[in-house]
């Protein structure tokens, strides 16, 4: 869809009840007594100059014959030279027949003629003439004269002003650099900012259709004002980094046809005090005065930050300062003025309350990763421009991609059509998506030089996680495995899931232990020994395993029993399940035995698969060190296996009452 500008009527200002303003008309004497006060610093100024660094002497030009007579009649005291000029002081003043002034001359230059005189050094010394070795003098350069009379006092004004409309825009006015005036960018007609609607946004309708109403407000208000009702002042969007929630905040914006002011949360927060709070004055009156309005605040949380934390500068710090303007200003105007902010943030659990409550931010609006059915619309929008190949399914690729946000298949596809660039293809192919994945996971490949034993090596580790994953019942299915050199990673098995899974099966999360074990058991069957190629599945295998027992109540010996705190939901990583929680030594012992079994149980089902299925771990070793990468046709074809079958839940039928008793 070509995206043109908003096209939303110009119209003069206008207060909240919809009467045109005019703004008071500027006062020329107010302007006039400002320049005539800096004129007349300026001339105090060169005056202080020319008194404090008086002119050099001035010398009269005589001609050469007269310079030579007065130096015969022995009336020159000293003379100064470079190259044909000549200057010099006369013993006693005499007139200069060619000087109209009459005056007589002391000072005197003139200019020796090329053919003339070749022994007037000799002249000079018979005469007692001292010759000097300072320069001459030279006319100042009116430039010069002007910078050095003017320049100090300009530069001593201009810091003086920068100084105290600094000053003045702390306390609220906006300053000579805009230090008080919002740095908000404006997406409308008049800035010609290219219009966003709901079709460039894609994979999120759940969070779409939350924002309908939002956007009928802002075209109909008198559709809900005629009822009483009134619209929410803020709308406050939670997600992950990279969701689209500023794209979902500009398509607001653009699906109502109003002016949208964007600005970031850590653009109101300056060094000197005041500002912050100066910026969300400025960036509220900007708002009302193009009402109907959307006021967009990236990553809030720098400056919502709950109130009363140890922080540099005490209560009275910049963010808080900012923070109490923000609550004062948005509890302070109408909902009929037409003005919605709508705010975005990762962290929804270190905002002040402050903001949450109703009558500020009325709504909140989560944003979740998009599903598979999301990823391939978002997918679809980004490669509308794109020449694809035949063999392009952007559904395959949407379910690869499980975990990907909106920001992540944009760089997707991105690197998808700057690899097909590369190879000098017309069109991006199924492959160039795929190489793309494994490079944005995984990094660039690695010209690594390694020997024949240990790429082997490699090879059966890779293998014996492929042939977990397909034995193992109830593990996401395998559709590639390579080993070429990655990032860290030696070698990769993609294990592609079938669909988004929302709730995970005590089955499942063993299977992907199994599956995580089968490089370090492959090894161990081929080889007897073992290297630290297993590192990091160790670590996948350890934490999952450690999350079972501690957060999902999945042992026996425990029972269901929370003992770790819940990760943050925006922020992967959140909580780490090495530190003890709020327990006793004898249940962390317990919690150790717990997690050590289910590892040697999963490791004892990988050993125990793999050397039942040797043959087929050796023929796909052999297949990869050929080509380095197989698909998944080719690894069923080489092995000779199938993916076992899928688990499924069934529930347990009720058991047999009598007269209401079990």
């Amino acid at each position: 869809m070509k995206r043109v500008p908003i096209t939303s009527p110009s119209k003069p200002p206008q207060t909240p009840s919809g009467t045109q303003t005019t703004p008071p008309p500027p006062n020329p004497l107010k302007r006039w007594s400002w320049w005539l006060s800096f004129v007349v610093i300026l001339l105090v100024n060169f005056l202080l100059i020319s008194t404090l660094t008086p002119a050099p002497s001035q010398r009269t030009e005589v001609s050469y014959t007269f310079f030579r007579q007065q130096v015969l009649a022995g009336n020159v005291a000293d003379i100064s030279s470079r190259a044909d000029t000549i200057q010099g002081t006369f013993r006693q003043a005499v007139p200069y027949p060619a000087d109209q002034t009459g005056q007589p001359v002391t000072n005197f230059s003139t200019v020796r003629p090329a053919f003339a005189d070749p022994g007037l050094e000799t002249l000079l010394d018979q005469q007692n003439v001292t010759i000097n070795a300072k320069p001459i003098d030279e006319p100042a350069n009116p430039l010069l004269n002007l910078l050095l009379s003017f320049g100090p006092t300009v530069l001593l004004i201009g810091g003086f002003i920068w100084i105290s409309r600094r000053a003045s825009g702390a306390m609220g006015g906006s300053g000579l650099f805009g230090m008080g005036k919002s740095q908000a960018k404006r997406y409308d007609q008049a800035s010609g900012g290219q219009r966003v609607t709901f079709e460039d946004v894609a994979g999120i309708d759940e969070a779409k259709e939350e924002l309908v109403e939002i956007v009928d407000f802002l075209k109909e208000p008198a559709r809900y004002t005629r009822l009483g009702g009134t619209a929410p002042k803020g709308v406050l969007l939670v997600g992950a980094s990279g969701t689209g929630k500023t794209l979902l905040a500009r398509a607001v914006a653009g699906e109502a046809g109003v002016p949208f002011f964007s600005m970031g949360a850590s653009e109101f927060v300056e060094m000197i005090v005041g500002v912050g709070a100066s910026r969300v004055r400025d960036l509220f009156k900007q708002a009302r005065e193009a009402a109907p309005a959307i006021i967009f605040v990236d990553e809030l949380d720098a400056i919502g930050r709950a109130r009363g934390g140890m922080v540099i500068g005490g209560a009275n710090s910049e963010q808080e300062q900012t923070l109490n303007q923000l609550l004062t200003e948005m509890d302070g105007f109408s909902s009929k003025e037409g003005v919605i902010v709508l705010a975005a943030t990762n962290r929804p659990d270190v905002l002040d309350q402050a903001l949450l409550r109703p009558g500020r931010f009325d709504r909140r609006v989560v944003v979740q990763a998009p599903d598979k059915v999301g990823r391939q619309a978002i997918l679809k929008v980004h490669t509308r421009g794109m020449p694809l190949a035949h063999d392009v399914d952007l559904a395959e690729v949407a379910s690869v991609t499980p975990g990907l946000v909106g920001a992540d298949l944009r760089n997707l596809v991105n690197e998808a059509a700057l690899l097909a660039a590369r190879r000098k293809q017309d069109t991006v192919q199924q492959k160039d998506f795929l190489d793309a994945l494994e490079k944005i996971v995984l990094g660039p490949a690695r010209p690594l030089v390694m020997s024949q034993e240990e790429r082997q090596r490699v090879a059966y580790h890779e293998g014996g996680h492929t042939i977990l994953g397909l034995l193992v019942p109830g593990a996401d299915p395998v559709n590639r495995v390579t080993i070429v050199p990655r990032g860290q990673a030696l070698g990769v098995t993609y294990q592609r899931p079938e669909d988004d899974r929302h709730n995970y099966s005590r089955e499942y999360l063993v299977a992907r232990i199994v599956g995580a074990m089968g490089g370090r058991a492959a090894e161990e069957v081929v080889y007897g020994t073992l290297t630290t190629g297993a590192e990091n599945d160790m670590e996948v295998a350890s934490h999952l395993a450690r999350q079972m027992v501690t957060r999902w109540g999945m042992s026996e010996r425990l029972g269901p029993v929370t003992l770790a705190p819940r990760d943050n939901g925006f922020l992967p990583g959140g909580d780490d399940f090495d530190n003890r929680g709020p327990y006793s030594e004898t249940t962390a012992t317990l919690v150790d035995a717990e997690v050590q079994q289910i590892l040697q149980q999963a490791h004892a089902t990988g050993m125990q698969l793999l050397q039942q299925h040797r043959p087929a771990l050796d023929a796909l070793a052999a297949a990869l060190l050929e080509r380095e990468t197989l698909e998944e046709d080719d690894i069923l074809r080489v092995t000779g296996l199938q993916h076992a079958p899928r688990l499924e839940s069934v529930p347990r039928p009720a058991p047999a009452t009598v007269n209401g008793t079990r």
